[in-house]
């Protein structure tokens, strides 16, 4: 299988190309998944652009198959040790996946958490992205004892997940219920729930507090205002997780920014209706002709 090694993780990803798994040099869209998710998500939506663009998904650290920790003494990650789990430092690993891949310039394609990590990359190497598309993003206003409660329930999920949860009848279709408005077929939630329960723990758990925080809401109305890239953000009108006000809010604070809300959808829009969100993603980067991005 293959890992790159970031700052002494290995890291998971594939290729997924219109002629197989290796890039043609056509431009580079790199996908990033959301907390407790992995690259496979992504996989439909990257086939279905593979004409027009060599896709590059991977595992953010410490979820699907990338490691959780540092397995080479020697390396030196650009953040500091209690830094390890915010979300900066997920940028900084893609700033070290490109770098290490030979990719200059790319499309970003991120979603959910993912896409504040893809955030934080654009306002901190906005030369290395083309276009950006952040799915299921916005900005949220603190609240203390909200913040708490929720970071407690984080806490007792990601401690209960035993292995025999993902054989047990219907708990896909349970797991997935709150994310979604149409259903998605049993093979997809599937694959959720195994991602969710393989999760490393501290990285689960770590990045809940992280995303959802009073420096995160603090932080990111600024981002989101400081971004020069040509960013789409696409939300679920039906979104419980990250209600499509919280997007439009974000997307009011930079003229950068594009506004597609997907009718009859959640938390994934991509996989609810991929006919219509792919048309949105298309017509934005129809905008700019593709320039070439190939890995060296």
């Amino acid at each position: 299988m293959p890992y790159a090694s970031i700052f002494g993780v290995e890291h998971y990803y594939e290729w997924v190309c219109e002629a197989g798994d290796q890039p043609s040099g056509k431009p580079v869209m790199v996908f990033l998944h959301g907390w407790g998710g992995s690259l496979r998500y992504w996989q439909s939506t990257a086939q279905a652009i593979a004409d027009e663009f060599d896709c590059l998904l991977y595992d953010l650290r410490g979820f699907g198959r990338s490691r959780g920790v540092v397995t080479l003494p020697e390396a030196v990650p650009p953040y500091e040790e209690s830094d390890r789990y915010a979300l900066e430092s997920y940028a900084h690993d893609l700033a070290g996946l490109l770098d290490q891949m030979g990719l200059e310039r790319v499309y970003l394609n991120a979603h959910s958490t993912g896409a504040s990590i893809a955030t934080l990359f654009v306002n901190r190497y906005p030369e290395r992205v083309h276009r950006a598309i952040l799915t299921c993003s916005g900005i949220f206003e603190y609240d203390e004892r909200a913040f708490k409660a929720f970071h407690k329930f984080g806490g007792y999920v990601v401690k209960f997940r035993p292995p025999w949860l993902a054989r047990l009848p219907f708990a896909n279709r349970l797991f997935m219920a709150r994310f979604l408005r149409r259903s998605l077929p049993d093979a997809i939630s599937q694959a959720f729930l195994e991602d969710f329960i393989q999760a490393d723990y501290d990285a689960a758990l770590n990045t809940i507090y992280t995303a959802v925080s009073e420096r995160a809401a603090l932080e990111m109305p600024r981002e989101f205002a400081a971004i020069t890239v040509p960013t789409l953000l696409v939300a679920g009108e039906y979104d419980i997780i990250i209600p499509a006000e919280m997007g439009r809010q974000a997307a009011q604070l930079s003229d950068r920014v594009e506004l597609a809300v997907i009718p009859e959808t959640a938390h994934f829009p991509m996989l609810e209706d991929p006919e219509t969100y792919l048309h949105r993603v298309r017509s934005f980067l129809a905008a700019e002709q593709p320039a070439t991005s190939s890995p060296s």
